[in-house]
C-alpha cells in the first residue's frame, strides 16, 4: 500500500510557489495566455517560452491536447520544472469532467517521471474557462487523491482568492 501524498491548500499567487512543480493552466498553443498561463509565463521568463516552443517545433505542432500534460524548464521560477496542462472549456451540455480530471492526473503522471515531491496546482479551469468552482474544486481533489503516486509526497492547491479556498476547503473535508 502507497502512502498518499499530503494535500495543502494556499491561498496565493502559483508564481510565489517553492516546489518541484508547478502546474501551468496552459491554453493548447503553449505559447503564453491571460491568467495563469501569462503570470507563469512572465514571472518564468523567456527559457519557458523557449521551451514551449520548441515543444511546437517537435511533438506538439498542433498544440498541446485538451488533458495532456507536458513539462518544460521552470525558468526563474522557485521550481525545477512547468507542468503544462490544457484544461477542457466548460459547457452546460456536455460533461467534459474526464477530461478535466485527466489534467490532474496528466499532471501528476509526468511530475512523478520528473522526480517530484512537491506539486502545486491552480484551480485547473476554473477561470476564464468557466468551469463552477465547487465542481472544478471536486474534480480536483478526488483526481489528485486517486492518480498521485511517490515519489510525490505534497500535492498543493494554490488557490487565488477567499471563494476558491472555500470551496477546495469543502472539497477536502467530503
Amino acid at each position: 500500500m502507497t502512502t498518499r501524498p499530503t494535500i495543502v491548500l494556499v491561498r496565493g499567487d502559483i508564481t510565489e510557489q517553492h516546489a518541484d512543480v508547478l502546474v501551468n493552466a496552459a491554453n493548447s498553443s503553449l505559447l503564453g495566455g491571460g491568467g495563469v498561463d501569462g503570470a507563469i509565463h512572465r514571472r518564468g521568463g523567456p527559457e519557458i517560452l523557449s521551451a514551449c516552443r520548441d515543444l511546437r517545433a517537435s511533438h506538439y505542432g498542433k498544440g498541446l491536447p485538451t488533458g495532456q500534460a507536458v513539462a518544460t524548464t521552470a525558468g526563474r521560477l522557485h521550481a525545477r520544472h512547468v507542468v503544462h496542462t490544457v484544461g477542457p472549456v466548460w459547457s452546460p451540455t456536455q460533461d467534459r469532467s474526464a477530461l478535466l480530471a485527466s489534467c490532474y492526473e496528466e499532471s501528476l503522471r509526468v511530475a512523478a517521471e520528473l522526480g517530484a515531491r512537491t506539486v502545486a496546482f491552480p484551480a485547473l479551469s476554473t477561470g476564464v474557462y468557466g468551469w463552477p468552482l465547487d465542481d472544478g474544486a471536486r474534480i480536483a481533489v478526488r483526481s489528485v487523491r486517486a492518480a498521485a503516486r511517490p515519489p510525490v509526497t505534497e500535492v498543493r492547491f494554490v488557490l487565488f482568492d477567499e471563494e476558491a479556498y472555500a470551496r477546495f476547503d469543502e472539497a477536502l473535508a467530503a
